[in-house]
């Protein structure tokens, strides 16, 4: 297991900088809850890109890094959602508001995979969504944008949060969170999903977010609240802690929470911790792909740690992102 000393921040002053990606050139892309995007790069230069739709709360949670340095973003509205484009000008139009003819819910995360897929997912049907941070709660679900339509592939899911596709393109991996487990699905040649299969649960304190895929196909999975970094096996298996930052106390306040189905939005908004600023999601990076870098719901900076294990280069790992502004926001 790594330790805190380890840890290196990057950024200052990140408005919410839930969802991290990184791309071979070292840019570092960040979620931006004022409304966009943030981008660090390598030299150490910060600037933002935020929507220029003054009449709109754009609230990102999930970003998708595109071939064309546009940007497709997961809205966590209060009680709206829908996945919106991000153009580097700054224009941003909707991607896809509706499904089956409903509003989209406030929406988590957009994954693009190798294929060209846009894999999105909603936690939860339930408002507020503070409701569904139960175990008995599943009505999150999973929605495929191939080519020029839409539709729902999974559904009834324990609050759905970031998905990642196998790199041939055969399964689907699914994070949910207050079902304490990763899911794994086939994905047919038209896209449909089937053979739902738990390939690992997790314990007390684990509540699964961010998920990415090591050169081996292992996962690494963070865990709100515990500041957890957890590796799983492919086989499912085999589970090791590679880092960990909470205070014993207020996770057990938290769990004690969860089992009696009273967890709530303090739960989520407050942390004990030495350094890690209630993690979320988490990306390879760097010239050899060692680098870890976490995205986090509490804190101003991305975390960094550099260790052993080389990551799998992401779908969107040879494109450029967008056009390095001047303007540091």
């Amino acid at each position: 297991m790594h330790s805190l000393d380890q840890i290196v921040f990057l950024g200052e002053n990140l408005k919410r900088p839930e969802c991290v990606l990184t791309n071979a050139d070292n840019r570092i892309f960040t979620s931006n809850w004022d409304g966009g995007v943030s981008v660090i790069e390598p030299d150490g230069y910060q600037w933002s890109l935020l929507a220029k739709n003054s009449d709109f709360e754009l609230k990102p949670n999930g970003i998708c890094l595109l071939e064309n340095g546009d940007f497709l973003i997961a809205h966590l509205g209060n009680e709206e959602g829908g996945v919106y484009c991000l153009k580097q000008n700054g224009e941003l139009s909707p991607f896809l508001l509706d499904v089956d003819g409903k509003p989209l819910p406030p929406t988590n995360y957009v994954h693009l995979d190798f294929q060209g897929r846009v894999w999105i997912t909603v936690s939860t049907r339930t408002q507020p969504r503070a409701d569904a941070y139960r175990s008995d709660v599943c009505n999150g679900f999973v929605i495929l944008f191939d080519g020029d339509k839409a539709r729902i592939v999974a559904d009834n899911l324990g609050y759905t949060n970031e998905c990642i596709a196998s790199p041939d393109g055969n399964f689907l991996f699914v994070n949910e969170t207050f079902s304490r487990r990763l899911t794994r699905f086939n994905i047919a040649e038209n896209g449909d999903l089937s053979n739902k299969t738990t390939i690992a649960t997790f314990e007390e304190g684990v509540f699964p977010d961010g998920l990415v895929l090591d050169a081996e196909e292992n996962f690494w999975i963070t865990s709100i609240i515990s500041n957890q970094v957890i590796r799983v096996s492919k086989d499912g298996k085999k589970q090791e802690t590679m880092l960990i930052d909470v205070d014993p106390q207020h996770l057990e306040w938290v769990e004690k929470a969860f089992q009696s189905h009273s967890m709530g939005r303090p739960h989520l908004d407050n942390v004990k911790s030495i350094l890690l600023q209630n993690i979320s999601s988490l990306a390879f990076g760097g010239d050899d792909l060692k680098n870890l870098y976490f995205g986090c719901l509490l804190g101003h900076q991305i975390a960094s740690l550099k260790q052993s294990i080389k990551g799998l280069a992401p779908s969107h790992w040879n494109f450029k992102g967008p056009k390095r502004l001047s303007n540091k926001v």
